[in-house]
Order: structure tokens, then C-alpha cells, then sequence
């Protein structure tokens, strides 16, 4: 069985988390390097190191490496005036928000060590989400096959909500970013963009506080997170 090491960064800005991110990763794939020679050459091989950091940001939009920069609606004056930092950044998808009261997830895995295929481990992210939601009596959450990410369903007048954004980078087969669950999240900061690139009328963002009509331990939450991940794929905490 796999081992992950785990580690809550706390509250962290945006630059330092994604130059960790990078350290791991590169060092994730010298590994798998190393012990490919190592193979070639009848030795014994290097233990895999994962890494699954739970962390929270300041307020910043990062902007993936498809999307549009016209879904940023602030110029850099508005910024500045709000308080947020701008990223452009190596992940699929869109723009979206990262801030407080959101637990943003970075897996560092090396998927050679698990499986190879990449649509099973966006699906595994949205799954330890969806299963964390249910333990709150949130037991509709869902996909929409054209987007990831995990959402609820309409309800009367309320329109299809996005509470955890997903955006991922592969590399030689280890992971890089991750998914951004909206907790305690002030919603606010979601009109400064069009969430994901997506401008339907039909659809908005939401958080777990939001649904629940109360603030939510946060530390529960990852401790159900953290339970769920390792269900899913398969590994021990370190």
C-alpha cells in the first residue's frame, strides 16, 4: 500500500504554496528517475514519496493555461484596490478564486504508483468531495458532465451551484494543483470574475456555510477529506 505524507500549510501565500508544489514535484519525477536506472540495473529502489498539502490562500485569482483573461473583470488598479493577487499558472481549465475560508487541496502523487489515467483521478477528487458533502446531510451533489468540479443541483429558485473547483497538471505522470473546496468562503470575491469561464444564467457558486446556513469547522472538514482521499485511492498516512 502506498504511503502519503500529509501536511496543512495553514494559511499561506499563493507563490510560496505553488514553489513547494514544484519542489515536490520535481523531486517526485528525479525519483522516478533514479529509480528507473536503478531497475536497469538490478538495484534496490528508492522509496516513492506523495504528498497531499491542505492549505489556505489570501485572496488570489489564478487563471489556468486555457482560459481567457477577459474573465478576470478587474484591471490591475482593482486589484490592488482589492486586495488580490493575480496568477497565471500551469493547470487545465479556467479562472477561478482562491481566499478564506476555502481548503484548497494540492495532491502530489505519483500516479504510476496508483493508476494512469487522469480522468479517474479528476473523478476521485470530485468523489472525496461529494462523500465529505453527505456527511453534512448534503446528499445531491453532483457532476455536469461538460465541467469538472463538483455542484448542486437547481432547487426552486436556487440555480445549479459549483461549491469545489478543479484544475490539475500532469507530468510524467505525477500530479500538481488540485481541487478548491468553498467552506467558509466569502462569495463576494466571485464577482470580480466569470467563475471558471462559465457565464451561463443557470449556474453560480456556493459554499458548504452557504447550504448549511452556518460557519463549519474547517479542520473537520479536512479530517473527512483527508479520510476520503485515502479510501479512495488506496494509501496509508505516512
Amino acid at each position: 500500500m502506498q504511503k502519503v505524507i500529509y501536511k496543512d500549510l495553514g494559511k499561506i501565500a499563493y507563490q510560496a504554496a505553488w514553489d513547494l508544489q514544484r519542489k515536490l514535484h520535481d523531486e517526485a519525477v528525479s525519483l522516478k528517475r533514479e529509480n528507473r536506472s536503478r531497475k536497469d540495473q538490478g538495484a534496490e529502489l528508492l522509496p516513492i514519496n506523495h504528498h497531499l498539502l491542505f492549505c489556505e490562500h489570501p485572496p488570489v485569482m489564478t487563471l489556468g493555461r486555457s482560459g481567457a483573461e477577459a474573465n478576470l473583470l478587474l484591471d490591475e488598479t482593482g486589484l490592488q484596490k482589492n486586495g488580490i493577487e493575480f496568477f497565471k499558472i500551469n493547470r487545465g481549465g479556467d479562472i477561478t478564486y482562491h481566499g478564506p475560508g476555502q481548503i484548497v487541496g494540492y495532491p502530489i502523487f505519483d500516479l504510476d504508483e496508483f493508476f494512469t489515467d487522469v480522468h479517474r483521478y479528476v473523478r476521485y477528487l470530485e468523489e472525496a468531495v461529494i462523500l465529505t458533502l453527505a456527511e453534512y446531510g448534503i446528499q445531491d451533489a453532483y457532476r455536469i458532465k461538460e465541467y469538472t468540479g463538483v455542484w448542486l443541483p437547481q432547487s426552486g429558485w436556487l440555480p445549479k451551484r459549483k461549491i469545489c473547483a478543479i484544475g490539475v497538471h500532469l507530468s510524467r505522470w505525477v500530479t500538481m494543483h488540485g481541487f478548491a473546496f468553498n467552506v467558509n468562503t466569502d462569495l463576494s470575491y466571485f464577482r470580480h470574475i466569470i467563475p471558471c469561464g462559465i457565464n451561463d444564467k443557470d449556474k453560480d457558486v456556493t459554499s458548504l456555510a452557504k447550504e448549511l446556513g452556518h460557519t463549519v469547522d474547517e479542520n473537520e472538514v479536512k479530517e473527512k477529506l483527508r479520510r476520503h482521499f485515502a479510501e479512495l485511492f488506496g494509501f496509508e498516512f505516512a
